[in-house]
C-alpha cells in the first residue's frame, strides 16, 4: 500500500472513530454538567475548599471565580518551577529562571503550553507531574466550564444565574477528563509510549559511543496533553519524539484525542439547549472548516512547491519518516485547529504555503473545532454575528435560540472578536520594530516575519506550537508572549461570561415566520463565511508579507 492510500485509510478511520464517539461523549458531558447529584469525593472537595455546591452564581461571581482560580494557579505553578530543585525526583535540575518560569506558568494555566525550554533537560518529574500535568487537566476544565456557562445563558430564561464554577470545574476534571485520560494513558503505554521513573539512562551504542536516554512518566502526561488540547511535550521534540509518539498507531490515537472533545461539545450544546439540530449545525461548521484546512495543508505539503523541494522530490525536512508527509500535515492541521500546540513535525520546515495555512488556521480563532470549551464558545460568538448580519439584511431584530441580540450583546461580541487580533498584530508590530525583537530571528526576510507572526498568533490564540527558527527564550519574548497568552485567554472569557449573563436574563421569544432558522444549511454557510471573512480581513495583509510572499518568491 502506497503512502497516499495509507494516509487516506487512516483519515477514514479517524473520522469514523470521531463519528462513533460524538453522541456518547457529548451526551455524557451534558449529563455530568446538568446532574444534580454530587459524588462523595466531590462533596469532600467542596467541604475542604468551603464551597456551597448548590449555590448558583451570577455571571460576575462566576467570572471572579475563574480569574481568582487562574491567578492562584499561575502563582502556584511559578513557585513549583522556581523551587523544583528542592522537590523529590528533581533529577538534580535547577529551578527555572524567573521570567522563563513566569512564561511557562502562564502558558500552562491558559491552556497554551508554549515552551521556551527543553522539557527533558529543564524539568524533573515532580515539576512535570505536580505542576504541568495538573494544569493540563485544570486549564482544560476551565475552558469547558466557560463554554457551558455560555450555553446556560442561551438555555435559561429570566435568571441571573449561570451555575457554579467550582462544581463545573470539579465535575469536568473528575468525571470527564481523568477517566478518559487514564484509559488512553494505558492504551499509549501498551502501544509503546514510555512510562517510568528511571531518570536518565546511559547506554552504549553499537558503535561503542555512549548515549543518555531520558525516561519519565510520559504516557500519563501525553494522554491529557492531547485530550485537553494542551500540547506541552514531555520532551523538546514533542510528539515527534519516539518516546512520546513511537509509531503510526499512537500518532493516529493522538490526533483522535485532539479532536474528540471539541467536536463532541457541539452535541453537548444541542442537548443542553434542548434542540439537537442546533448542535449539528455547529458541528457542520466546525467539520467544514477542519476538512478544508486539512485538505489545503496536505495539498501544500504533498505538492512541495519550490525549486529546492522539487529537486529533493519531497518536503521531508522536519518530518518523521515514521509518519510521512500526509499524516504530518493532518497532525499539523488538527493541532492548529484545536489550540493544542503539540507537533509531530516542525512547522517552520513546512512549505511556505503549508506554514501559512497553519497560521491562518490559528487566526481563524481556532474554532475548527477549537480548544476544549474555547472552540465552542468561539463558534457560538460567530453564530451570533451571523444572525446579527442576517437580521440587518431583512430589517428585524436578530435572535439566536429565541434570545434577542441587541446593542449590549453586540458590543460584547465585538470586543471579543477584536481582542485576539489586537494582541497578535500589536505583538508582531512591536517585535519587528525593535532590535531586541528582531535579534531572535534565525531567518531573515519573509520567513523571519512568519516566525514572529506565528509566535504571537500561537500565544494570543492559546495554541502553543511554534516556528522553531525563533529563539523565544529571551526576556523580550518571555514577557511579551506571557502577556499575550494571559490576556488572550482571560479577556475573551470576561466578554463571554458577560454575554452569557445578559442572555440569561432575557425571556425566550417564540419563533415566527420571520425568524432565521439556525439549524439549516444556509445558516451553516453564513457562519462559515463570517469566520473566514473576519479572519481574512484582519490577517491577510500580515499573511501577504510573510508566508504568501515567501511562497511566491
Amino acid at each position: 500500500m502506497n503512502s497516499t492510500a495509507a494516509a487516506l485509510l487512516q483519515i477514514l478511520l479517524l473520522i469514523t472513530a470521531l463519528a462513533l464517539c460524538y453522541r456518547p461523549v457529548g451526551d455524557y458531558i451534558a449529563h455530568v454538567l446538568e446532574s444534580g447529584r454530587h459524588s462523595r469525593l466531590e462533596s469532600g472537595i467542596y467541604r475542604a475548599v468551603g464551597v456551597d455546591p448548590n449555590a448558583d452564581q451570577r455571571w460576575s461571581v462566576y467570572l471572579r471565580s475563574v480569574l481568582t482560580f487562574s491567578i492562584i494557579s499561575v502563582v502556584v505553578l511559578f513557585l513549583l518551577l522556581r523551587l523544583q530543585a528542592y522537590l523529590p525526583y528533581s533529577l538534580n535540575r535547577e529551578g527555572m529562571p524567573s521570567l522563563q518560569a513566569l512564561n511557562t506558568a502562564v502558558s500552562f494555566v491558559t491552556n497554551t503550553n508554549w515552551q521556551s525550554y527543553s522539557g527533558e533537560a529543564a524539568l524533573g518529574y515532580s515539576a512535570q507531574m505536580a505542576g504541568l500535568a495538573v494544569q493540563n487537566f485544570l486549564s482544560a476544565a476551565v475552558g469547558i466550564a466557560v463554554a457551558v456557562a455560555l450555553i446556560r445563558g442561551l438555555a435559561r430564561t429570566r435568571t441571573d444565574r449561570l451555575g457554579n464554577f467550582w462544581v463545573d470545574l470539579t465535575r469536568i476534571t473528575i468525571r470527564v477528563l481523568l477517566p478518559i485520560a487514564a484509559v488512553f494513558a494505558i492504551v499509549l503505554l501498551v502501544a509503546g509510549v514510555v512510562q517510568n521513573f528511571h531518570g536518565d539512562t546511559t547506554i552504549t551504542t553499537l558503535t561503542g559511543a555512549s548515549q543518555t536516554l531520558p525516561g519519565g512518566p510520559v504516557a500519563s502526561q501525553e494522554a491529557i496533553k492531547e485530550l485537553g488540547t494542551n500540547g506541552g511535550g514531555f520532551y523538546n521534540a514533542n510528539s515527534s519524539h519516539p518516546f512520546e509518539n513511537p509509531n503510526g498507531l499512537t500518532n493516529l490515537i493522538e490526533i483522535f484525542l485532539l479532536l474528540v472533545i471539541p467536536f463532541s461539545l457541539s452535541r453537548t450544546f444541542g442537548r443542553i439547549v434542548g434542540d439537537l439540530r442546533q448542535g449539528y449545525a455547529i458541528l457542520a461548521v466546525m467539520a467544514s472548516l477542519w476538512a478544508t484546512v486539512t485538505g489545503l495543508l496536505i495539498w501544500a505539503e504533498v505538492n512541495h512547491g519550490g525549486a529546492a523541494l522539487q529537486l529533493a522530490g519531497g518536503a521531508m525536512e522536519g518530518k518523521e519518516v515514521r509518519f510521512g508527509v500526509p499524516m504530518s500535515a493532518l497532525f499539523a492541521a488538527s493541532t492548529t485547529s484545536t489550540s493544542t500546540g503539540a507537533v509531530d513535525a516542525m512547522h517552520s520546515s513546512f512549505t511556505a504555503y503549508g506554514g501559512g495555512v497553519a497560521i491562518f488556521d490559528m487566526v481563524l480563532g481556532e474554532v475548527s473545532p477549537g480548544g476544549v470549551g474555547s472552540g465552542l464558545y468561539g463558534m457560538l460568538i460567530a453564530a451570533i454575528v451571523a444572525v446579527f448580519i442576517a437580521g440587518l439584511m431583512v430589517g428585524r431584530t436578530p435572535e439566536y435560540l429565541g434570545k434577542k441580540i441587541g446593542a449590549r450583546e453586540m458590543k460584547l461580541v465585538s470586543l471579543y472578536i477584536l481582542t485576539t487580533p489586537a494582541l497578535v498584530l500589536l505583538g508582531l508590530g512591536v517585535a519587528m520594530a525593535t532590535e531586541v525583537g528582531r535579534s531572535s530571528l534565525l531567518n531573515p526576510g519573509a520567513h523571519g516575519l512568519s516566525e514572529v507572526f506565528y509566535a504571537f498568533a500561537s500565544a494570543s490564540n492559546n495554541n502553543g506550537s511554534a516556528f522553531a527558527g525563533l529563539n523565544a527564550n529571551t526576556d523580550f519574548y518571555n514577557i511579551g508572549l506571557a502577556v499575550a497568552m494571559f490576556l488572550g485567554r482571560l479577556i475573551p472569557i470576561c466578554f463571554v461570561l458577560a454575554l452569557a449573563g445578559s442572555l440569561a436574563t432575557q425571556s425566550r421569544s417564540p419563533a415566527s415566520s420571520g425568524t432565521l432558522p439556525t439549524h439549516r444549511p444556509q445558516f451553516v454557510l453564513l457562519v462559515v463565511g463570517v469566520v473566514l471573512i473576519v479572519a481574512g480581513l484582519t490577517f491577510v495583509p500580515a499573511l501577504a508579507l510573510g508566508p504568501l510572499a515567501e511562497g511566491m518568491s
